[in-house]
């Protein structure tokens, strides 16, 4: 298989898997949705600010390490695995004892057996990294496709059923705890890896040479994302949290698919290139413009469709968070340019400019969040926004040097991609003055919009929509001769 189809068959694996897990989670959370009032949801919220937090030591770091570095072994592996074992169990009785701190932060004593209970996750998350570092490693994502689906849809069921035995938050809880619990019980008897009886300190501290900057980064990165959902729960209400992150959960079901599936395989691809850079920028730039043209219409069509959406399948309780969905549909359309530069500069070993570029574009987030923590909720959200556009520049800046790939020759890469979204918008937003039911409406806006969005294409016969139509021919050819 060429690397062109490897890649691709990797990463429609991947993709799959995204859209699988996140289909079920989307359907669930309507039905939750319906079931369970804003509040607790915004409950949840409370608690993930600080298990999110924690969960970076799991995920990011040595899994990072263990992908890019060119010769790792069993040992490295099994290194790493007893070193997270302790590092989350140490977490979780931090959690534990914290507990009543944090409950007494929100004053809200109820907090405190939810977070012991959620906080669970980081143990069984520590089991669970290493083999999904190894699984990534290997480019073996079509197991991934599986072990996600799997937890998700046991999870789906348990938290369901709890929603409607009347269990209310607690079934948001054990719908999370038995979603990483399933799916790291399948995982591990899905890969056949298993740690060694052995240990090693140096390949350990080699590791962490390279790991600890990006735990360092994703560390920043998660605690300035969640920043803003402690201020909301601690200066507004619940149900404004509860907004807040409604919002942002319909744009990142979408995000998230395509997103993590070019990153779970951009790294390891790139890793193997390293030392060539004039072939990491090839592949950057494609997956700039690849991602782009498919996030561009997704996050345009999300936004001007908002509203009636939001009625459909949440009733009207819930339409508080249109605002919010519509400002993050905006800021994630540019997350897949932030995600190819960065796999780009993790690829060639150079997690010292990650660091410092996290510390930078947060300095500057922090400077937006203060200036707006006292205006509304609306105005941390725009500050977010705005903090993303700064951010793409900077992500993309050593890789001027790097590359030779500047930021204005990747804007010029996606400017297509968004104007083509853009005029697909303007009708798709008319046609929600229809005189037609609300649900025939949405259907023919979609329609339109994917026929409008793919006929322009053909029409303007876009560089991105020929290479990926012939990609898929070919990887079609490719599985029928199999």
């Amino acid at each position: 298989m060429s690397s062109n189809s490897k890649t691709l068959s990797n990463f429609m694996w991947r993709f799959f898997e995204r859209c699988g897990a996140q289909l079920v989670s989307f359907i669930v959370s309507i039905i939750l949705g319906r079931l369970l009032a804003p509040d607790f949801y915004g409950t949840i919220a409370l608690v993930t600010v600080f298990t999110s937090i924690m969960q970076v030591f799991v995920d990011s770091g040595m899994g990072n390490a263990l992908i890019q570095k060119k010769n790792a072994d069993d040992l490295d592996f099994s290194s790493v695995f007893y070193f997270n074992i302790v590092v989350c169990i140490f977490l979780y009785l931090c959690m534990f004892f914290a507990a009543p701190l944090i409950a007494h932060f929100y004053n809200d004593i109820e907090l405190v057996p939810i977070i012991r209970v959620l906080s669970l996750t980081l143990v069984v998350s520590g089991v669970k990294n290493v083999q999904q570092a190894y699984v990534s490693r290997n480019l073996l994502f079509k197991k991934f496709f599986y072990v996600t689906l799997g937890g998700s849809i046991t999870a789906a069921i348990v938290g369901i059923t709890m929603a409607y035995a009347g269990y209310g938050v607690w079934a948001l809880v054990a719908q999370q705890l038995v979603n990483v619990t399933m799916s790291t019980i399948i995982l591990w008897f899905t890969v056949k890896w298993r740690p060694q009886r052995a240990f090693s300190f140096s390949r350990l501290k080699s590791l962490f040479s390279f790991g600890w900057k990006l735990l360092a980064s994703a560390l920043i990165d998660t605690v300035y994302n969640d920043i803003r959902q402690l201020i909301i729960g601690k200066l507004y209400s619940e149900s404004d949290l509860a907004f807040y992150n409604r919002g942002r959960q319909f744009p990142n079901l979408v995000v998230t698919n395509i997103n993590t599936s070019i990153d779970s395989v951009l790294l390891p691809t790139m890793s193997k290139e390293q030392d060539d850079p004039a072939r990491i920028k090839s592949m950057t730039r494609r997956a700039i413009r690849t991602s782009t043209y498919i996030m561009a219409p997704m996050m345009t069509g999300l936004a001007v469709c908002a509203e009636p959406l939001i009625r459909l399948l949440l009733t009207e309780k819930w339409l508080g968070c249109v605002v919010f969905l519509r400002i993050f549909c905006v800021s994630y359309l540019f997350y897949p340019i932030h995600t190819s530069n960065l796999n780009a500069i993790k690829a060639m070993g150079r997690s010292d400019l990650f660091l410092k570029m996290e510390i930078m574009k947060k300095l500057l987030g922090m400077i937006f969040v203060v200036s707006t923590m006292f205006i509304s909720v609306e105005a941390m959200a725009y500050s977010l926004l705005i903090n993303t556009l700064f951010s793409t520049m900077i992500n993309s800046f050593p890789n001027k040097k790097l590359l030779q790939y500047s930021w204005f020759e990747q804007m010029k890469d996606i400017l297509p991609n968004i104007g083509l979204a853009l005029l697909m918008g303007v009708p798709v937003l008319l046609m929600q003055y229809l005189p037609l039911p609300t649900i025939v409406v949405l259907i023919l806006q979609v329609i339109a919009g994917a026929a409008i969005y793919i006929g322009l294409s053909a029409l303007l016969k876009l560089e991105i929509f020929t290479y990926l139509l012939n990609l898929v021919k070919d990887f079609m050819k490719k599985k029928k001769s199999v």
